[in-house]
């Protein structure tokens, strides 16, 4: 869920040009300058992976690129974590949950 209303308190976000990328097989907006991270909270989706040794659920932890908690499948390579990489128009992403072995 994005932001869409403004107000004097909360004035409008700047954000980079509109794109298109392709989250677990849907289409999905995104704009240039942000976070993979950003267009798969912004689609409502908050678990990304699953722990290997336990199945619990994993997502943004740190959000600084430490943890890697946040990793998903980018155009098929996979381990790339979310909440450092920008997305590009086209980008095809797919949490781990959602990639089968």
């Amino acid at each position: 869920m994005r932001i869409t209303k403004f107000t004097s308190e909360l004035p409008a976000v700047q954000r980079g040009k509109a794109i298109e990328v392709q989250v677990n097989g849907r289409r999905a907006q995104a704009f240039e300058g942000e976070l993979i991270s950003t267009v798969l909270q912004a689609e409502g989706i908050s678990v990304f992976g699953r722990k290997h040794q336990t199945g619990r659920p994993s997502g943004i932890y740190c959000g600084m690129g430490v943890c890697y908690e946040c990793l998903v499948t980018v155009n098929g390579a996979g381990n790339i974590r979310a909440c450092q990489t920008l997305v590009a128009d086209k980008m095809k992403i797919e949490t781990e949950a959602q990639v089968k072995p």
